[in-house]
């Protein structure tokens, strides 16, 4: 697919800023976009993460949807970040206090993962290949 020049996935949070802190932390790098109602992170050149308060996609929504607080610490998404060092970013996200999922282990897709949480309950895996 040429055509889809950038990938943004947007998580919608309970608390804009302090998921900001968290993912500042996560990502050691500062947020690229702050402003009231988004935040955003360049996590490489087509890439972007969002973070958007439950509140404020509730009035894109209106009422065709559930309201984004009943999925508050339910997994609703997996981030999956393929990384340089997997025992650095494992390291790292214990030290930040992100929600251990599970350890590293070698998958059978092939890849060496390990598992956290956000505080939202997102899912965030680091992964290498295995060689």
């Amino acid at each position: 697919m040429k055509h889809i020049l950038l990938v943004e996935t947007i998580l919608y949070v309970n608390n804009q800023q302090d998921s900001t802190v968290f993912y500042e932390k996560l990502f050691r790098q500062k947020a690229n976009v702050y402003v009231s109602g988004m935040t955003e992170f360049n996590l490489s050149e087509n890439c972007k993460l969002g973070l958007m308060p439950n509140s404020g996609i509730a009035t894109i929504l209106l009422d065709t949807t559930p309201h984004p607080d009943k999925g508050n610490g339910i997994p609703r998404c997996e981030l999956y970040l393929y990384v340089e060092d997997i025992e650095f970013e494992f390291d790292h996200a214990m030290n930040i206090g992100a929600k251990l999922i599970s350890p590293i282990i070698d998958r059978d897709w092939g890849d060496k993962v390990c598992y956290f949480s956000d505080i939202d309950g997102h899912i965030i895996a680091f992964a290498e290949k295995i060689n």
